[in-house]
């Protein structure tokens, strides 16, 4: 198991994460987290984009998903073109 650490939130609502455990999970500045609360349980996750192959197949089963409810590359773009003249 983990070793424990603690932290405390600021005026600002900002939380340190201890740098023992930022080095042991290689968290770097920048990173985003999705943030989950629920009772007394706060979760960080950190995002991370999917690998190449992983989007690759991602965009395969879309294509996949698309074709099988008739829709043409024509669609895509003229619901592309309404949503940018909003």
């Amino acid at each position: 198991m983990a070793e424990l650490a603690t932290t405390r939130l600021s005026s600002k609502g900002q939380v340190v994460i201890p740098e023992d455990v930022r080095q042991r999970l290689g968290l770097k500045p920048g990173v985003q987290f999705i943030v989950v609360g629920e009772g007394d349980v706060v979760i960080l996750k950190t995002i991370s984009p999917p690998s190449m192959k992983d989007f690759d197949g991602l965009v395969s089963n879309v294509r996949s998903q698309a074709r099988r409810a008739g829709v043409k590359p024509a669609d895509v773009a003229a619901a592309v073109k309404k949503v940018r003249a909003k």
